[in-house]
């Protein structure tokens, strides 16, 4: 029994060491990440990844088509862009921009709170950092900084609905700007008591991990801490693969997804995700 074991848990990792090394950077597209992988300055990429990550829910076409249209308006400068944006005289550029749940004036304050960001903190890891603990730990600093960007992009009045959306507590699911656990018009799948955090944890995977895809401009963090972002293809592939027993996506999933791949990679488990997200967003046999 115990080698029966062995060698399917073998066997795995081989397909999974394999489909990594198959889904390198020539096979990039169709995906978010493409837009920060036009830039060179760590800052432009570190907007245009975060950009990239807020944006990435929907049709990866939409995804794209509302990316494409964000950097353009940001003239392909987005570190310039953000410290340069006036929400008084540059809002409008947003005005008829929406994508999904977001509307103008969300995309507009998003903005408004990047300035603050960058202004005060000088980055997004700074401030990702200041609101970690010393002994770190993914779901608090996750939450605490999810907290922060509310604040900051709320402008005067109570957070929108949106904006709530943007930044997903793990701590308290997906939340409202009522307090309510959010029904948001999202696949079954995706909604749960604990939001699994998919596109900051997608955030985190471009900016801490280092290959072909990721850039790992954030080495403070440890691989090992991060969790692989899981949306409704990850969760199918991962089903089937028998590496979770969780029905619904949420924080609890994406912790038992990765506790399982660090059976294979225990000090970069989260390797694996772009390769297991395109073979169920493509359709292709694992």
């Amino acid at each position: 029994m115990k080698s029966a074991s062995f060698n399917k848990i073998s066997s795995l990792k081989n397909k999974l060491d394999s489909h990594y090394k198959y889904f390198d950077r020539t096979q990039i597209s169709p995906d978010p990440i493409e837009f920060p992988h036009k830039f060179t300055n760590p800052l432009d990429i570190e907007i245009s990844a975060f950009v990239a990550s807020v944006f990435a829910y929907g049709n990866v076409k939409q995804i794209n088509k509302t990316l494409e249209r964000l950097h353009t308006i940001m003239d392909w400068q987005p570190y310039n862009f953000v410290m340069n944006y006036s929400a008084r005289n540059q809002s409008k550029l947003f005005s008829n921009v929406k994508h999904r749940f977001y509307t103008s004036s969300d995309i507009q304050n998003f903005f408004y709170g990047l300035n603050k960001v960058y202004k005060t903190h000088g980055s997004l890891k700074n401030l990702f950092l200041k609101e970690s603990e010393e002994e770190f730990e993914l779901k608090t600093s996750v939450s605490n900084f999810s907290s922060r960007m509310i604040e900051l992009c709320k402008g005067k009045v109570n957070p929108t609905r949106g904006i709530v959306f943007m930044f997903p507590d793990p701590q308290k699911g997906s939340p409202r700007s009522d307090g309510r656990v959010a029904r948001l018009a999202e696949p079954k799948a995706r909604q749960g008591a604990g939001s699994a955090c998919k596109r900051m944890n997608l955030f985190l995977r471009w900016m801490v991990r280092r290959d072909e895809l990721d850039f790992g401009l954030w080495n403070e963090i440890p691989t090992s801490k991060l969790l692989i972002p899981v949306d409704v293809h990850v969760a199918r592939i991962c089903k089937r693969l028998k590496l979770t027993t969780r029905k619904n996506v949420s924080w609890k999933m994406a912790e038992e997804i990765t506790n399982q791949l660090k059976k294979f990679d225990p000090d970069d488990p989260v390797k694996y995700d772009f390769a297991i997200c395109h073979i169920g967003m493509r359709k292709l046999t694992f």
